[in-house]
């Protein structure tokens, strides 16, 4: 797998988990750790995707 592939697979993941966050915000039932779960693996993405972006 190139490094363009593998960061175009990692925007993806970013997408989806950016999804999850906007839906878990808007239920009034949401467990505020799940959401500082989900938040966190973004982060972790967005590092990935700038580091590997800036070799």
């Amino acid at each position: 797998m190139s490094v363009s592939s593998h960061i175009e697979q990692l925007r993806r993941k970013h997408q989806t988990l950016s999804e999850k966050v906007e839906q878990a915000q808007r239920s009034p039932s949401v467990d505020n750790a799940v959401l500082a779960d989900l938040k966190k693996q973004k982060l972790r993405l967005k590092e990935e995707i700038e580091r590997l972006s800036s070799s």
